[in-house]
Protein backbone atom coordinates (compact mmCIF):
# COMPACT_ATOMS: atom_id res chain seq x y z
CA UNK A 1 0.00 0.00 0.00
CA UNK A 2 1.14 3.54 -0.73
CA UNK A 3 2.19 6.16 1.79
CA UNK A 4 2.69 9.87 1.27
CA UNK A 5 5.90 11.65 2.21
CA UNK A 6 6.10 15.42 2.67
CA UNK A 7 9.42 17.24 3.14
CA UNK A 8 9.07 20.83 4.39
CA UNK A 9 12.07 22.99 3.59
CA UNK A 10 12.78 26.66 4.07
CA UNK A 11 11.97 27.51 0.44
CA UNK A 12 9.88 24.61 -0.88
CA UNK A 13 7.60 21.81 0.26
CA UNK A 14 8.08 18.56 -1.65
CA UNK A 15 5.53 15.76 -1.61
CA UNK A 16 5.44 12.27 -3.08
CA UNK A 17 3.30 9.18 -3.27
CA UNK A 18 5.68 6.35 -2.34
CA UNK A 19 5.41 2.58 -2.70
CA UNK A 20 6.37 0.10 0.02
CA UNK A 21 9.58 -0.51 -1.95
CA UNK A 22 10.58 3.16 -1.69
CA UNK A 23 9.69 4.05 -5.28
CA UNK A 24 8.18 7.46 -6.02
CA UNK A 25 4.96 7.09 -8.00
CA UNK A 26 3.82 10.71 -8.06
CA UNK A 27 5.42 13.94 -6.82
CA UNK A 28 4.58 17.61 -6.37
CA UNK A 29 6.35 20.73 -5.09
CA UNK A 30 5.10 24.11 -3.88
CA UNK A 31 6.82 27.17 -2.35
CA UNK A 32 7.02 27.28 1.45
CA UNK A 33 5.08 30.14 3.10
CA UNK A 34 7.82 30.20 5.71
CA UNK A 35 6.53 33.07 7.85
CA UNK A 36 3.00 31.72 8.37
CA UNK A 37 2.48 28.42 10.31
CA UNK A 38 -1.18 28.18 9.30
CA UNK A 39 -0.32 28.68 5.63
CA UNK A 40 2.29 25.89 5.88
CA UNK A 41 -0.39 23.57 7.27
CA UNK A 42 -2.74 24.58 4.45
CA UNK A 43 -0.09 23.82 1.85
CA UNK A 44 0.69 20.41 3.37
CA UNK A 45 -2.98 19.43 3.53
CA UNK A 46 -3.48 20.44 -0.12
CA UNK A 47 -0.44 18.43 -1.22
CA UNK A 48 -1.52 15.32 0.68
CA UNK A 49 -5.04 15.49 -0.72
CA UNK A 50 -3.81 15.93 -4.28
CA UNK A 51 -1.26 13.11 -3.99
CA UNK A 52 -3.88 10.78 -2.48
CA UNK A 53 -6.45 11.44 -5.16
CA UNK A 54 -7.67 8.18 -6.71
CA UNK A 55 -5.42 5.80 -4.74
CA UNK A 56 -5.52 4.02 -1.39
CA UNK A 57 -3.04 5.57 1.04
CA UNK A 58 -2.07 4.03 4.39
CA UNK A 59 -0.61 7.13 6.06
CA UNK A 60 1.17 10.43 5.53
CA UNK A 61 4.62 11.18 6.92
CA UNK A 62 5.70 14.79 7.34
CA UNK A 63 9.40 15.66 7.59
CA UNK A 64 10.35 19.08 8.93
CA UNK A 65 13.57 20.77 10.01
CA UNK A 66 13.37 21.41 13.73
CA UNK A 67 13.16 19.95 17.23
CA UNK A 68 10.20 17.59 17.44
CA UNK A 69 8.95 16.29 20.78
CA UNK A 70 9.12 12.66 21.90
CA UNK A 71 5.49 12.05 20.89
CA UNK A 72 6.32 13.47 17.44
CA UNK A 73 3.35 15.79 17.54
CA UNK A 74 4.73 19.23 18.46
CA UNK A 75 7.51 21.07 16.63
CA UNK A 76 9.28 22.75 19.52
CA UNK A 77 11.62 24.93 17.50
CA UNK A 78 12.54 25.37 13.85
CA UNK A 79 15.36 27.86 13.19
CA UNK A 80 14.45 28.60 9.57
CA UNK A 81 10.66 28.52 9.88
CA UNK A 82 8.23 30.30 12.17
CA UNK A 83 7.43 27.29 14.38
CA UNK A 84 7.67 27.66 18.15
CA UNK A 85 5.85 24.93 20.11
CA UNK A 86 3.68 24.36 17.05
CA UNK A 87 1.01 21.61 17.46
CA UNK A 88 1.54 20.58 13.87
CA UNK A 89 0.26 17.02 14.01
CA UNK A 90 -3.04 18.12 15.54
CA UNK A 91 -3.48 20.76 12.85
CA UNK A 92 -3.07 18.16 10.13
CA UNK A 93 -5.00 15.25 11.64
CA UNK A 94 -8.03 17.48 12.19
CA UNK A 95 -8.22 18.03 8.43
CA UNK A 96 -6.99 14.77 6.89
CA UNK A 97 -8.74 11.41 6.82
CA UNK A 98 -5.57 9.29 7.00
CA UNK A 99 -3.12 8.80 9.92
CA UNK A 100 -0.40 11.45 10.03
CA UNK A 101 3.10 11.17 11.53
CA UNK A 102 5.74 13.87 11.76
CA UNK A 103 9.50 13.56 12.04
CA UNK A 104 12.71 15.51 11.73
CA UNK A 105 13.81 15.99 8.12
CA UNK A 106 17.32 14.64 8.65
CA UNK A 107 15.88 11.58 10.38
CA UNK A 108 13.66 11.00 7.37
CA UNK A 109 16.56 11.38 4.93
CA UNK A 110 18.77 9.10 7.01
CA UNK A 111 16.07 6.46 7.24
CA UNK A 112 15.58 6.51 3.47
CA UNK A 113 19.31 5.96 2.91
CA UNK A 114 19.33 3.17 5.50
CA UNK A 115 16.36 1.38 3.95
CA UNK A 116 16.77 2.02 0.24
CA UNK A 117 20.08 3.76 -0.44
CA UNK A 118 23.71 3.79 0.63
CA UNK A 119 22.96 2.19 4.00
CA UNK A 120 21.30 -0.95 2.69
CA UNK A 121 22.76 -3.98 4.48
CA UNK A 122 24.13 -2.23 7.58
CA UNK A 123 22.58 -2.03 11.05
CA UNK A 124 24.53 0.89 12.52
CA UNK A 125 24.71 4.10 10.49
CA UNK A 126 25.12 7.85 10.80
CA UNK A 127 23.93 10.33 8.20
CA UNK A 128 25.12 13.92 7.96
CA UNK A 129 23.18 16.27 5.69
CA UNK A 130 25.37 19.16 4.58
CA UNK A 131 23.20 21.99 3.30
CA UNK A 132 22.06 25.31 4.73
CA UNK A 133 22.87 23.74 8.10
CA UNK A 134 24.18 20.37 9.21
CA UNK A 135 21.52 17.78 10.01
CA UNK A 136 22.01 14.34 11.42
CA UNK A 137 20.41 10.93 11.80
CA UNK A 138 21.62 7.93 13.76
CA UNK A 139 20.52 4.34 13.16
CA UNK A 140 21.39 1.93 15.98
CA UNK A 141 20.77 -1.79 15.55
CA UNK A 142 18.27 -1.07 12.80
CA UNK A 143 16.31 1.51 14.80
CA UNK A 144 16.21 5.28 14.64
CA UNK A 145 17.88 6.88 17.66
CA UNK A 146 15.42 9.45 19.01
CA UNK A 147 16.56 10.10 22.58
CA UNK A 148 14.65 10.71 25.77
CA UNK A 149 13.02 13.93 24.56
CA UNK A 150 12.75 13.06 20.86
CA UNK A 151 15.49 15.37 19.60
CA UNK A 152 18.56 13.12 19.43
CA UNK A 153 21.07 13.31 16.55
CA UNK A 154 21.21 17.10 16.23
CA UNK A 155 24.75 16.48 15.05
CA UNK A 156 25.19 19.94 13.60
CA UNK A 157 25.23 21.31 17.13
CA UNK A 158 28.07 19.33 18.62
CA UNK A 159 30.74 21.76 19.80
CA UNK A 160 33.85 21.81 17.63
CA UNK A 161 35.51 25.15 18.45
CA UNK A 162 35.21 26.45 22.04
CA UNK A 163 34.06 30.10 21.96
CA UNK A 164 33.96 29.92 18.18
CA UNK A 165 31.52 31.37 15.66
CA UNK A 166 28.03 32.12 16.96
CA UNK A 167 25.50 29.55 15.73
CA UNK A 168 21.79 30.04 15.10
CA UNK A 169 21.08 27.81 18.08
CA UNK A 170 22.58 30.44 20.38
CA UNK A 171 25.82 28.61 21.17
CA UNK A 172 29.30 29.22 19.80
CA UNK A 173 31.51 26.84 17.86
CA UNK A 174 28.91 24.35 16.57
CA UNK A 175 29.79 22.06 13.68
CA UNK A 176 27.07 23.77 11.64
CA UNK A 177 28.98 27.05 11.80
CA UNK A 178 32.00 25.46 10.13
CA UNK A 179 30.77 22.44 8.16
CA UNK A 180 27.63 23.64 6.35
CA UNK A 181 26.93 25.06 2.91
CA UNK A 182 26.24 28.40 4.60
CA UNK A 183 29.68 28.30 6.21
CA UNK A 184 31.29 27.42 2.87
CA UNK A 185 29.59 30.35 1.14
CA UNK A 186 30.64 32.76 3.89
CA UNK A 187 34.24 31.56 3.66
CA UNK A 188 34.12 31.98 -0.13
CA UNK A 189 32.84 35.54 0.16
CA UNK A 190 35.54 36.38 2.68
CA UNK A 191 38.20 34.90 0.43
CA UNK A 192 36.88 36.70 -2.66
CA UNK A 193 37.09 40.01 -0.80
CA UNK A 194 40.60 39.32 0.52
CA UNK A 195 42.52 40.15 -2.63
CA UNK A 196 44.70 37.07 -2.20
CA UNK A 197 46.02 35.47 -5.41
CA UNK A 198 44.09 32.25 -4.72
CA UNK A 199 40.87 34.30 -4.53
CA UNK A 200 41.07 35.46 -8.16
CA UNK A 201 38.55 33.02 -9.66
CA UNK A 202 35.98 33.48 -6.90
CA UNK A 203 36.31 37.26 -7.20
CA UNK A 204 35.84 36.98 -10.98
CA UNK A 205 32.71 34.85 -10.57
CA UNK A 206 31.35 37.28 -8.01
CA UNK A 207 31.83 40.17 -10.42
CA UNK A 208 30.15 38.26 -13.25
CA UNK A 209 27.11 37.28 -11.16
CA UNK A 210 26.81 40.48 -9.17
CA UNK A 211 26.95 38.49 -5.95
CA UNK A 212 28.56 35.25 -4.89
CA UNK A 213 26.09 32.42 -4.33
CA UNK A 214 26.38 28.68 -3.83
CA UNK A 215 26.08 28.18 -7.58
CA UNK A 216 29.25 30.19 -8.28
CA UNK A 217 31.16 28.46 -5.50
CA UNK A 218 30.09 25.06 -6.86
CA UNK A 219 31.18 26.13 -10.34
CA UNK A 220 34.61 27.07 -9.00
CA UNK A 221 34.85 23.72 -7.23
CA UNK A 222 34.02 21.84 -10.43
CA UNK A 223 36.69 23.88 -12.21
CA UNK A 224 39.15 22.69 -9.54
CA UNK A 225 39.90 26.28 -8.61
CA UNK A 226 42.61 26.12 -5.91
CA UNK A 227 40.93 28.68 -3.67
CA UNK A 228 37.53 26.99 -3.74
CA UNK A 229 39.05 23.55 -3.26
CA UNK A 230 41.01 24.78 -0.25
CA UNK A 231 37.77 26.00 1.35
CA UNK A 232 36.06 22.69 0.61
CA UNK A 233 39.02 20.86 2.11
CA UNK A 234 38.71 22.94 5.29
CA UNK A 235 35.01 22.13 5.49
CA UNK A 236 35.62 18.43 4.90
CA UNK A 237 38.35 18.36 7.51
CA UNK A 238 35.99 19.79 10.13
CA UNK A 239 33.37 17.19 9.22
CA UNK A 240 35.94 14.39 9.38
CA UNK A 241 37.01 15.48 12.86
CA UNK A 242 33.37 15.39 13.93
CA UNK A 243 32.92 11.91 12.46
CA UNK A 244 35.93 10.63 14.44
CA UNK A 245 34.38 11.93 17.67
CA UNK A 246 31.00 10.42 16.83
CA UNK A 247 32.65 7.07 16.12
CA UNK A 248 34.03 7.02 19.66
CA UNK A 249 30.47 7.21 21.00
CA UNK A 250 28.35 5.35 18.45
CA UNK A 251 30.68 2.92 16.63
CA UNK A 252 28.76 2.92 13.32
CA UNK A 253 29.59 0.80 10.29
CA UNK A 254 28.88 3.57 7.82
CA UNK A 255 28.61 7.35 7.60
CA UNK A 256 26.49 8.69 4.74
CA UNK A 257 27.04 12.27 3.55
CA UNK A 258 24.02 13.95 1.98
CA UNK A 259 22.64 17.43 1.41
CA UNK A 260 23.40 19.95 -1.31
CA UNK A 261 27.14 20.20 -0.65
CA UNK A 262 27.51 16.44 -1.15
CA UNK A 263 27.12 17.09 -4.90
CA UNK A 264 30.87 17.80 -4.81
CA UNK A 265 31.37 14.02 -4.49
CA UNK A 266 34.88 12.80 -3.74
CA UNK A 267 36.15 16.38 -3.63
CA UNK A 268 34.27 16.59 -0.31
CA UNK A 269 34.43 12.95 0.76
CA UNK A 270 38.21 12.62 0.53
CA UNK A 271 39.04 15.38 3.05
CA UNK A 272 36.34 13.96 5.34
CA UNK A 273 37.89 10.48 5.13
CA UNK A 274 41.41 11.84 5.62
CA UNK A 275 40.49 13.87 8.73
CA UNK A 276 38.43 11.01 10.14
CA UNK A 277 41.44 8.68 9.98
CA UNK A 278 43.77 11.33 11.37
CA UNK A 279 41.57 11.86 14.46
CA UNK A 280 40.23 8.32 14.90
CA UNK A 281 40.82 7.12 18.49
CA UNK A 282 42.98 3.97 18.70
CA UNK A 283 43.50 3.89 14.95
CA UNK A 284 45.01 0.59 13.88
CA UNK A 285 43.32 -1.30 16.69
CA UNK A 286 39.69 -0.98 15.60
CA UNK A 287 37.72 -1.46 12.36
CA UNK A 288 37.47 1.57 10.11
CA UNK A 289 34.04 2.56 8.86
CA UNK A 290 33.04 3.54 5.34
CA UNK A 291 32.16 7.13 4.43
CA UNK A 292 29.94 7.25 1.35
CA UNK A 293 27.78 9.75 -0.55
CA UNK A 294 24.01 9.57 -0.24
CA UNK A 295 22.28 7.84 -3.13
CA UNK A 296 18.72 9.19 -2.94
CA UNK A 297 19.84 12.84 -2.81
CA UNK A 298 16.77 15.13 -3.14
CA UNK A 299 14.26 12.29 -2.84
CA UNK A 300 15.49 11.06 0.55
CA UNK A 301 13.23 13.29 2.66
CA UNK A 302 9.93 12.28 1.06
CA UNK A 303 10.86 8.61 0.74
CA UNK A 304 12.01 8.39 4.35
CA UNK A 305 9.00 10.28 5.69
CA UNK A 306 6.63 7.95 3.85
CA UNK A 307 8.41 4.80 5.02
CA UNK A 308 8.59 5.96 8.64
CA UNK A 309 4.85 6.71 8.55
CA UNK A 310 4.12 3.25 7.22
CA UNK A 311 6.22 1.68 9.99
CA UNK A 312 4.64 3.83 12.72
CA UNK A 313 1.20 2.82 11.51
CA UNK A 314 2.05 -0.87 11.87
CA UNK A 315 3.54 -0.31 15.35
CA UNK A 316 0.61 1.66 16.75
Amino acid sequence: MYAIGIDIGGTKIAGALVSAEGQIVRELKVPTPASDPDAIADAVVALVEELANGVEVAAAGIAAAGFIDADRSIIRYAPNLSWRNEPFKAKLTSRLTMPVFIDNDANAAGWAEYRFGAGAGVQHMIMLTIGTGVGGAVIVDGHMLRGGFGIAAELGHINMVPDGVLCGCGQKGCLESYGSGTALLKAAKDLAASGEPRAARLAELEQEAGTLTGAEVYRAILEHDPGALALLDDLGSMLGRAVASLVAVLDPELVVIGGGVSAAGDLLLEPIRKAYLKHLPARGFRPELRIEAAQLVNDAGVVGAADLARIELVNE
